[in-house]
């Protein structure tokens, strides 16, 4: 047996309740008639073939278009990260100005560099009980697309706020009819029915990336990719698929796939989750947690009930210590957390009871915290709002020009003025501080810094040395 063999055996054996992704989260019901080592085949006659389908696979994804919705959709076993980059790659003016979100995934980033698009950033609105970036300005994004040749959204973000995407599609109607729209709809890829948000397609978008393995069944790294609509040459999202995506595709992802589109027209096991989730917000008090009645304010156009986000601040606590009892003592395993934050993810493979712990665990960390029961109740250090906010560092060249750029690594003191080649955030919540191509400003370095933050993307943040433009 492997060490990571061993890893995982221990991993299972102490029984965690998942509350982070995948979204069968580890249940064999999904998978009951699966063979696992047989299913794992190549492209064999009878099989079809994922690039050039005109079989069995053909049928699969035109099965998954007409539960989704869509006109078209494209099996993606590179995970999401490759549907962000196809749907850039596919665009016809691949070094234009592109509208996106500074908080959007990396993999939009990796997407600029691979397509040579200068990005403008649309404007976050942080919500001051929770410190994040959860809702868009959108009346102020409107000053932000004069040049622009494509918007790129993320919706809903990764805590299950959505944007008012019906408000730029409605405004590309009546001034960019022709202008395409691509939505990263990663975390939303369980908006099928009306309790949930509206999907991107319902909307109008006319490309959207589902990441079928955060909520839905799916194996992870699969994901999918949906078109509609003449704006895009699905000739081009093809070539680029075929470009992006590994030539021996996993037939088991496939399959996730296949699969996992009919387990999500399934509204009653929703709707049990989501009874228990109304039950559990009803009981927790004390914390302050994300709701249906944050909607309409900072931004925020819904709230994906499936996603419990909890803002620790008001017990005095860091989220990182609650994490620890919840973890040890009551067996549950959070997706993220920061100084003051903890997000839970709720998946189609979750079950009533286990919604049921998280709300005894949680309203037992309010009891234990009035009741003085941890070793520090110092009140919980704040999350830095500015860190997500405009003015951003000036963009003096594309980030494809950055990385392909000569360069060389630089103390921090010596780095003010010089221009980035290294996209640095944050983690978690991931949100770039700084992007290839943008000039080290005084903001910048006074964050870099800083000794409590840890970084993702930055190479040596333990030598405080980052990669710079060399010459420039």
């Amino acid at each position: 047996m492997s060490a990571l063999d061993k890893a995982l055996k221990h991993y299972l054996e102490q029984g965690y309740r998942s509350f982070h992704t995948p979204g069968h989260k580890g249940k064999r019901e999904f998978f009951a008639d699966w063979d696992f080592p047989g299913w794992d085949l190549t492209e064999l006659p009878g099989l079809d073939r994922l690039h050039c389908a005109e079989g069995v696979v053909a049928r699969a994804q035109r099965r998954v278009a007409e539960i989704f919705g869509a006109e078209e959709s494209y099996f993606l076993v590179n995970g999401a990260t490759v549907g962000n980059q196809a749907m850039f790659l596919a665009l016809a003016e691949p070094r234009g100005k592109v509208l996106i979100q500074r908080q959007a995934h990396r993999s939009v980033m990796s997407a600029l560099v691979l397509s040579g698009q200068m990005p403008e950033y649309l404007p976050g609105v942080v919500h001051p009980d929770f410190n994040l970036p959860l809702g868009v300005d959108c009346q102020g994004g409107l000053s932000c697309l004069r040049g622009t040749s494509v918007w790129h959204f993320t919706y809903p973000s990764y805590f299950g706020t959505t944007m008012d995407l019906g408000f730029f599609l409605q405004e590309r109607e009546r001034n960019f009819p022709d202008l395409p729209v691509l939505v990263d709809q990663a975390h939303g890829a369980h908006y099928v029915h009306d309790f949930f948000p509206a999907s991107a397609l319902k909307l109008g978008a006319d490309l959207v990336l589902h990441s079928s393995h955060k909520t839905l069944s799916a194996l992870t790294q699969a994901a999918l990719l949906h078109v509609q609509g003449q704006r895009v040459s699905r000739s081009r999202v093809r070539q680029a698929l075929e470009l992006l995506e590994t030539s021996s595709p996993s037939y088991l992802l496939m399959a996730s796939l296949a699969r996992a589109a009919e387990f999500a027209r399934v509204r009653e096991r929703w709707l049990r989750l989501r009874e228990e989730v109304d039950s559990l917000r009803r009981r927790v008090r004390g914390l302050r947690l994300l709701t249906a009645a944050d909607a309409g304010s900072y931004g925020i156009e819904e709230v994906d009930w499936s996603k419990i986000l909890v803002n620790t601040r008001p017990i005095g606590l860091r989220a990182a210590e609650c994490v620890e009892i919840l973890r040890r003592e009551y067996h549950i395993e959070p997706e993220l957390w920061d100084e003051e934050n903890i997000l839970f993810v709720l998946g189609i493979g979750n079950s009533p009871d286990e919604v049921r712990a998280l709300s005894i665990g949680l309203q037992a960390l309010v009891r234990r915290a009035a009741a003085g029961g941890f070793k520090t109740a110092a009140r919980a250090e704040l999350t830095d709002p500015l860190l997500f906010l405009p003015p951003y560092p000036p963009q003096r060249c594309s980030p494809r020009d950055a990385f392909l750029a000569p360069k060389r690594q630089v103390h921090l003191r010596d780095a003010l003025g010089r221009i980035s080649a290294e996209s640095v955030s944050p983690y978690p919540p991931g949100i770039p501080l700084i992007v290839m191509g943008e000039e080290i400003t005084p903001p910048v370095l006074e964050v870099l810094e800083r000794p409590d933050i840890h970084w993702q993307g930055w190479e040596d943040f333990a030598g405080k040395k980052i990669w710079v433009l060399d010459g420039v």
